[in-house]
């Protein structure tokens, strides 16, 4: 540390660290430490660039504890800060969550509790962002509990990875919803067997041995099945015959007891438990140690009582299982949580269908899951689209019963306004021409530019340009350049193009270096490069083609993960630095 900077500088940029992670979901953002900092220490202002430097140290190391080590941590320097959390919170719903309505029926709970509960046969999408961030943000402004819970019980239909299981959690992470607990359904099988027995019990439920056509006729005329009057002896005894495999796949399902009369006929006694041939769908967590595993309403139902879960958030397509779900509640003497159900969520132009999106990988159309013309989070995020835009796009639509849709320029105008306040600028050009420049006055040229206007702490990117010869040696992009015009060269000096063409070069004319004269009449701004030592990159476009081009050499200090704006041309996210600088357009 500069000796110049107040004593105890390390420790308040630490301890603003680990409050940004502990009220974060354990990963603190380098941009609100600094500023923190900055505002709760105005005599340091004098030393932002080097604050700068030392923030993302802290940040980086701070980002590897647990969220327990940096709990432990705050209470070793500052606990009075884990007093703060819950004020703190509520500041921020005020602003943060100020679109969202009240949930119902607070008052029925000592303690909110929301969960997001997706099946890992695919990555997550911009689809699944509503569900995640209204119930974080709901548990979040009450203070309450957020579950992460993987049901992964269907391992023949929607098979699980366990790559999925890492890649859902990391997605999360990134939109700043870290769960409080996770939960696998593939650990719990034994608490559903446990509830299918006390329902049998109850006369709740019952085996059906039908087959599907018998049964759906039986049900469609409203009849009971045969088996519906079965003795719980006998149910008891069949539930063991599922479980030892006397039954086969397909020979038996545990049924729950609901209205035969109800007009809905996918009511009426729905499927509760199933046999699933694990020897030939081995399931990635658990193998083949179960044969009978849960359908989703008895599974997700069940678990939402058993963990607590106060307000079920999720799409009207579910309208109908809390339906089904309410007759064993009944049943067992439960009450039922609040369930709030939004309208379908449309995205204009992105890709939001699962299988779409594997049948797309499996056929080769995509690279991956992070190909750009997908709307999956690792896609988004590839291409630099903030987490934060995406929040606010979900909250300006909200929990709302109808159905809505969003455009992708709605999302890429958001992120504008976020990435534009943090994002250094370069110069890039696409279909390079050389162009030589006389007349210039000066040997030599020493530039200084922002690497962004509006934050001098960001630095300055420093230019050294020699004539060779008389002429002034640059490289231009050769579709902007139309001979008889001038053109201001940004942050250099004012040229005319001349008609006459040297072959694979153009010829310019020095026009004077006033920024003021270039504006009076009318110049349009170039951007330019050295005609040496600059990089080779290449952008991935949305729709996954190549444009390449050269870029400034000072791109070497920037990171992987960096979105820059190539002045005058659109923004993009540094993607690679092996050889040939990779980015990802991230948008105009």
């Amino acid at each position: 540390m500069s000796e110049n900077l107040p004593k105890g500088t390390e420790d308040t940029i630490r301890l603003a660290a680990l409050y940004n992670a502990f009220r974060h979901g354990g990963k603190a953002d380098t941009g609100a430490v600094l500023g923190r900092v900055l505002a709760e220490n105005p005599e340091l202002r004098g030393f932002a660039r080097k604050l700068s430097s030392m923030v993302s140290v802290a940040v980086s190391e701070v980002n590897k504890l647990t969220p327990e080590q940096q709990k432990e941590s705050i209470k070793r320097l500052k606990p009075e800060l884990l007093q703060e959390k819950g004020s703190e919170r509520k500041k921020e719903g005020g602003e943060e969550f100020r679109r969202l309505p009240p949930l119902p029926n607070i008052e029925k709970y000592k303690r909110v509790v929301t969960r997001f509960a997706p099946n890992p046969d695919s990555v997550l999408h911009l689809g699944s962002t509503r569900a995640i961030i209204l119930s974080h943000d709901y548990a979040r402004m009450y203070s309450g509990m957020f579950i992460l819970r993987y049901e992964d019980t269907d391992p023949r239909l929607k098979k699980s990875a366990i790559s999925l299981y890492r890649y859902v959690l990391e997605d999360l992470e990134w939109l700043g919803c870290t769960p409080d607990q996770i939960f696998y359904q593939s650990d719990r099988l034994e608490i559903y067997y446990d509830y299918a027995v006390k329902l049998i019990e109850l006369g709740g439920a019952y085996v059906c041995t039908c087959s599907q056509e018998k049964f759906r006729s039986s049900v469609t005329q409203g009849r009971a099945c045969p088996d519906r009057n079965v003795g719980i002896e006998e149910n008891i005894s069949r539930w063991q015959k599922m479980i030892d495999g006397s039954y086969a796949e397909g020979e038996a399902v545990l049924r729950v007891k609901t209205d035969l009369k109800h007009p809905n006929p996918a009511v009426r006694d729905w499927p509760a438990m199933r046999i699933i041939d694990t020897k030939r769908y081995r399931h990635p967590r658990v193998g083949s140690k179960y044969r009978v595993w849960p359908l989703y309403n008895w599974s997700a139902g069940l678990d939402d009582h058993l963990l607590g879960v106060t307000h079920i958030i999720r799409g009207q397509e579910h309208a109908t299982n809390a339906v089904r779900q309410k007759y064993f509640y009944k049943a067992f003497g439960w009450s039922y949580p609040d369930a709030i159900h939004y309208g379908r969520l449309k995205i204009e132009g992105g890709e939001l269908s699962k299988s779409k999106i594997e049948k797309g990988i499996r056929e080769k159309l995509y690279s991956g899951y992070d190909d750009p013309r997908l709307a999956t989070l690792r896609a988004l995020r590839r291409r630099g689209i903030s987490p934060q835009a995406i929040r606010r796009l979900i909250l300006e639509v909200g929990p709302k019963p109808n159905d809505a849709t969003v455009s992708w320029e709605n999302l890429l105008a958001y992120n504008r306004q976020l990435i534009d306040r943090t994002s250094p600028r370069h110069f890039a050009v696409f279909d390079p021409i050389q162009l030589n420049i006389h007349g210039v006055p000066d040997e030599t040229l020493r530039i200084s530019l922002h690497r962004h206007p509006d934050i001098p702490e960001m630095g300055s990117r420093e230019f050294t340009l020699h004539k060779k010869n008389a002429i002034l040696r640059l490289v231009v992009p050769r579709t902007e350049l139309k001979a008889g015009q001038t053109y201001r060269l940004i942050g250099l000096m004012n040229i005319q193009v001349s008609p006459s063409a040297a072959k694979g070069a153009r010829k310019a004319q020095f026009a004077g270096y006033s920024l003021d004269e270039a504006r009076k009449i009318g110049a349009k701004a170039l951007q330019w490069l050295p005609d040496t030592g600059n990089i080779n990159i290449d952008v991935v476009m949305p729709d996954a083609t190549i444009k390449k081009g050269l870029a400034e050499s000072q791109l070497e200090d920037e990171k992987v993960g960096t979105v820059v704006q190539f002045e005058r041309q659109f923004f993009a996210r540094l993607d690679s630095k092996d050889g040939v600088y990779v980015f990802y357009f991230t948008s105009k």
